[in-house]
């Protein structure tokens, strides 16, 4: 089971790591977590800022927070932090800046220390927004991302709320347990502070709590795209009888539509993950990418993946790195990723016209959505087929392996699952339990990678052909 990330620091400060940096927005957050391990392990907790110098934690903010002048100046505070004799943990809050290149001095004393801190009962803790780690640093130091906020941490802060509520009396909460997790499942990708102005903005503008507040909710979620300046936030009205034709697509999307709920979880179904629309313009790609929004009831976040390319060439990197974040962080949302042909289009000539960075990006997108597997063999598949089957809890002596293995000659891995998914999505609709011909017709619908790209292929086996290893010894058949 994994650990949270509580358990995480604990377990790093037991285990005598001298530094761990904490990429977070959330200093305070982030800081309740320290001071619990902190007590836990019967150590002193310090803080650090530029503004402060090294000082006790405490809970207040602004002039009447405690100041150490001579700490202010990092070399100073990383000299008492040398020199400090008890089991103490240490918060260096926005220490990013001294990380940069040029500050060559203040990189290698915290090296320094850290070296020392080993044998020691003291752990320095590094908050940041950003990730700025100089090469000289990363075999001293444990890099976290942490998480947003998890349902149970936004509830138990919507609890907290409610209870001041209902002390004053001032509000009208009319929260059923249905509308609270809706509310709860919006306020997902909100960070603990985002959600309580926005909550408190809720009972401020109409003095009650209940479930019409997702809105207000998507609303905040508007603010966070506006300020990443790299996606665009949809509203949109249209709807799937607004769109003409199509009906092979709109019945793949609405089946998936259902795997959004409790009840496709217990079923065994994935998230959908994607879907990937190649039309000539005006064909009705866009239309689509808005009706399915508005019909799942999900923010739509645009990302013209072109005009991205269209910002400095060493940038594009980083900024994917950050469209990413930045819609995982609102989610559950649709990602409409726009004019995606034009942007890798001319990837082959990518290293001598910018560095490589064009295939770096579609690297970083496509290991993002989904990892492909190289083409199997037929002993191999029918043993993915029961790998997938079992995996789904669903009893193998149901299903014809060697016919659903010869059916699929060209599948790979990770199309034999997908076969698989789609087989359920048509089952779990039908309100029937899964049966081979459910498979076996999505085999049947499916066209494998090997068929529509056989050409490239083709000529990758043949280059390979005498230059590299089968990855496996058994003989390809069908």
């Amino acid at each position: 089971m994994a650990m949270t990330l509580l358990e995480e620091l604990d377990t790093l400060v037991r285990a005598r790591y001298p530094l761990v940096y904490l990429v977070t927005s959330e200093e305070v957050r982030a800081q309740d977590l320290i001071a619990q391990v902190a007590k836990q392990r019967g150590k002193k907790l310090l803080e650090w800022s530029c503004t402060t110098g090294l000082v006790a934690t405490t809970n207040g903010y602004g002039s009447s927070k405690p100041r150490n002048v001579a700490t202010r100046d990092p070399l100073a505070a990383l000299d008492a932090i040398a020199e400090h004799v008890d089991p103490t943990l240490f918060i260096l809050k926005d220490f990013h800046p001294f990380l940069s290149r040029g500050q060559f001095t203040i990189i290698r004393r915290l090296r320094e220390v850290a070296q020392s801190l080993k044998n020691s009962h003291k752990t320095i803790f590094l908050l940041s927004p950003v990730q700025d780690v100089p090469v000289e640093l990363e075999k001293e130091l444990t890099v976290i991302n942490v998480a947003m906020p998890d349902q149970g941490e936004l509830g138990n802060l919507l609890d907290g709320i409610i209870g001041q509520i209902q002390e004053g009396g001032r509000c009208t909460i009319e929260l059923d347990l249905l509308s609270r997790d809706r509310l709860l499942q919006a306020a997902l990708g909100l960070t603990l502070g985002e959600a309580e102005n926005v909550f408190a903005r809720i009972l401020v503008r109409s003095r009650r709590l209940d479930g019409e507040g997702v809105n207000d909710v998507l609303m905040e979620k508007q603010q966070i795209i506006r300020k990443s300046g790299l996606l665009e936030y949809f509203s949109p009205a249209e709807r799937f009888d607004h769109v003409g034709g199509l009906e092979v697509l709109k019945d793949w999307l609405e089946k998936r539509a259902l795997a959004l709920t409790p009840e496709a979880r217990a079923f065994g179904l994935p998230q959908p993950r994607g879907v990937l629309m190649l039309g000539v313009q005006g064909c009705g790609k866009s239309l689509c990418a808005k009706a399915v929004a508005s019909h799942w009831q999900l923010p739509l976040l645009r990302f013209d993946i072109g005009r991205m390319f269209g910002s400095l060439v060493g940038s594009s990197e980083e900024n994917i790195r950050k469209a990413i974040a930045v819609a995982e962080s609102v989610a559950p949302a649709i990602l409409w990723v726009d004019e995606i042909d034009k942007a890798f289009a001319g990837l082959a000539g990518s290293a001598s016209t910018d560095g490589g960075t064009g295939s770096r990006v579609l690297g970083t997108f496509l290991t993002w959505l989904s990892e492909k597997k190289a083409p199997v063999f037929v002993a191999e598949r029918l043993e993915i087929f029961a790998i997938h089957l079992r995996k789904r809890n669903r009893p193998l002596e149901s299903f014809n392996l060697n016919r659903l293995a010869s059916l699929s000659p060209q599948f790979s891995g990770a199309e034999i699952e997908e076969a698989i998914n789609s087989a359920l999505y048509d089952a779990f609709y039908a309100q029937r339990e899964l049966g081979h011909a459910d498979v076996e017709q999505a085999i049947r619908q499916t066209v494998p990678l090997a068929t529509t790209m056989a050409e490239q292929i083709d000529a990758l086996r043949a280059w390979a052909n005498g230059r590299a290893r089968h990855a496996s010894d058994r003989q390809q058949a069908g």
